[in-house]
């Protein structure tokens, strides 16, 4: 046999090997042995063929060894050894919390509650029990006024004071954040005298 039909061989297992070892790990053995094989048929083409032959074969080793290993890259996704080996596209709802805050933001577009805190312009509100923080659309608010939400701005609430904004008593609130004149303590009276 001739000696360019097994450099033609040796090449041609070389970009084989170098295909498989993308998909079979085998700690480097098998690119080991594709750069072994293609090396040995450039050397073989240039000792049995000549520079002319030697060279068409180090261009073709130069353009088909990325060209198969780019190939194998991108046949990986589809084989079973792939698909273990590469995580899908997550889909929406794994990315997304279980109760997306913008949903529920949403919905809370003109309800009613009361400001739980002095909002200057944040704060916390109750609207239906719940506590949520909101920035006052304009000014301040003093606890125990009414509030509106108007629109959601930053995953924030954006309220504004309704018109019966008379403050109304919170009987949710600390009593150590109330004011001691509020619980009818005289701070001044002594309980050991």
């Amino acid at each position: 046999m001739s000696p360019i039909i097994w450099a033609v061989l040796l090449m041609s297992v070389g970009l084989g090997l170098a295909m498989l070892e993308v998909f079979i790990p085998s700690a480097g053995i098998l690119g080991f042995l594709s750069v072994a094989a293609i090396i040995t048929a450039i050397v073989l083409a240039f000792s049995s063929g000549g520079a002319t032959i030697g060279f068409l074969f180090l261009g073709v080793a130069a353009v088909s060894l990325p060209t198969a290993i780019i190939l194998a890259f991108k046949w990986l996704p589809n084989t079973p050894v792939g698909r273990r080996l590469m995580l899908g596209k997550p889909k929406e709802r794994e990315i997304l919390p279980q109760d997306d805050p913008r949903e529920t933001y949403q919905a809370l577009i003109g309800s009613t509650g009361i400001a739980k805190s002095a909002m200057l312009p944040g704060g916390a509100i109750v609207i239906e029990g719940n506590v949520y923080e909101a920035v006052c659309e304009s000014g301040s608010l003093e606890p125990g006024e009414r509030i509106t939400v108007v629109r959601v701005r930053n995953n924030r609430l954006v309220v504004r004071k309704t018109a019966e904004g008379t403050p109304v008593e919170d009987t949710d609130q600390d009593p150590l954040a109330r004011p001691i004149d509020s619980l009818g303590i005289d701070p001044l009276d002594d309980p050991l005298s």
